[in-house]
C-alpha cells in the first residue's frame, strides 16, 4: 500500500466511533482512469488547466481515507481516525454527517465501466481489514455514496456489483497493515 498525505481532513468529533464504510467512485476527467489527477486533488495540487473540467473544481478540498485503482492497487491519503472529506451533506439511519463516523474509499471508476476484478478483491481486502480493525463496522454498515446522498450522489453506482462485492467481502482474508 502507498501513502500520500491529502492536507484536506481533520479530527473526527470526540467521542465519535468508526462504525461505516462509505464506496464512492472517481475519474477525472470523466472516463479517464489515471489516478494522477485524482491524487492531485486530493492533495491539493491539481492543475486546474489541465483539462477544461477541472476549472469547476477550482478551491474544492475533497479527501477519501483511500482510493483503490483499476490494478487494485491502494494507496491512502487520510488517517483512519481522523475525519477525511469524502461524503459532503450525507445521513445513514436518521444519523448526519457521515464523513465524523465513516471511512471513505473511493475506487478509480465512472457510470459506464464495469469495475475490475482487481478493485473487487482489494476493496474487499480492505473492507475485511477494516472490520478487523473496527469491530463496529459490519457489512450491513458498508453502503455506497448514493445510499448517504440519494439524489446528490451516483456512485459507485450501477456498475458496482454489490452482490460480487459482498461474495469477495465473504472468502478474503484481511491484510496486516501498519498504516492506518
Amino acid at each position: 500500500m502507498r501513502q500520500r498525505n491529502s492536507p484536506h481532513h481533520n479530527a473526527r468529533p470526540n467521542g465519535v466511533e468508526i462504525n461505516m464504510i462509505v464506496l464512492h467512485a472517481i475519474s477525472l476527467p470523466a472516463g479517464q482512469f489515471n489516478s494522477r489527477y485524482i491524487e492531485d486533488l486530493f492533495t491539493g495540487q491539481l492543475d486546474y488547466t489541465a483539462h477544461p473540467s477541472f476549472d469547476s473544481l477550482h478551491g474544492v478540498k475533497v479527501s477519501a481515507h483511500f482510493v483503490v485503482d483499476r490494478e487494485g492497487s491502494v494507496t491512502q491519503f487520510v488517517a483512519c481516525d481522523r475525519r477525511a472529506w469524502h461524503a459532503g451533506i450525507s445521513e445513514w439511519q436518521g444519523k448526519s454527517g457521515c464523513n465524523d463516523y465513516a471511512v471513505g474509499i473511493e475506487m478509480i471508476g465512472d457510470e459506464v465501466n464495469r469495475f475490475t476484478s482487481a478493485q473487487y478483491r482489494e476493496t474487499a481486502r480492505l473492507c475485511k481489514t477494516l472490520m478487523q480493525r473496527y469491530p463496529a463496522i459490519t457489512t450491513g454498515r458498508i453502503v455506497g455514496h448514493q445510499d448517504i446522498a440519494p439524489g446528490r450522489k451516483w456512485d459507485p453506482g450501477k456498475q458496482w456489483d454489490w452482490q460480487h462485492f459482498r461474495r469477495s467481502l465473504a472468502h478474503i482474508k484481511w491484510l496486516n497493515l501498519n498504516m492506518f
